[in-house]
């Protein structure tokens, strides 16, 4: 009989025991359908990104839930969309006349670009600098050739470094230190092909 209990549909089981189950509810069936449809949207949401809050249901706004939480029922959501330059900095033009970038601000916009860290020299101020593992000499003096076409004659410095190591230092020296040029450019330089030039990943089977 355990086994028959275990084992067997709930109906059955509940015979099985003399208990009959109640009528299926066609409320409870509606709210399953529903949150099965809000399942969805939920689903959909996640894939999207989080884009900011939603309004309120009708049924929240009835249970004055704003009078038990802090905020501001009345917050006008809006959803942005990023502007082109905000996805892409290595599409935003040169300053002709940069004004040098704090700290703050260099932090910030680091997180634009691509595995480059921020150097802070005492004498010569904060710099840009980014490194390549290549495979060999030649692959090296490829990626310096393919970098300096994309810097376009900004100022950087861009050197191979034996046996297979290429380094590249951007800054402004007009500006005494970094410009948002500098991160333009080094938005530029992450557009550069790499992936024929380092090293191969051994795959094991």
């Amino acid at each position: 009989m355990a086994l028959l209990a275990n084992h067997a549909p709930p109906a059955a089981a509940a015979a099985c025991f003399g208990r009959v189950p109640p009528p299926p509810n066609r409320l409870a069936v509606g709210g399953w359908r529903r949150r099965r449809a809000q399942k969805g949207v939920v689903v959909m949401a996640d894939l999207l990104g989080d884009f900011g809050a939603r309004d309120p249901f009708p049924e929240e706004v009835e249970s004055n839930f704003g009078e038990k939480v802090l905020g501001d029922v009345d917050t006008l959501h809006r959803i942005l969309i990023p502007t082109l330059s905000v996805l892409s900095l290595a599409r935003v033009p040169l300053d002709p006349n940069p004004a040098p970038v704090d700290a703050a601000d260099a932090r910030r916009l680091l997180h634009k670009v691509v595995g480059w860290r921020l150097l802070d020299d005492a004498d010569q101020g904060m710099s840009l600098q980014c490194v390549w593992k290549v495979r060999d000499e030649a692959c090296g003096r490829e990626l310096v050739t393919r970098i300096n076409a994309a810097v376009d004659g900004a100022p950087a410095t861009v050197l191979f470094e034996a046996p297979n190591q290429v380094r590249a230092e951007l800054q402004t020296p007009s500006a005494g230190g970094l410009t948002v040029n500098d991160f333009i450019v080094a938005a530029r330089i992450d557009q550069v092909k790499t992936l024929d030039l380092i090293p191969k990943k051994r795959v094991w089977a």
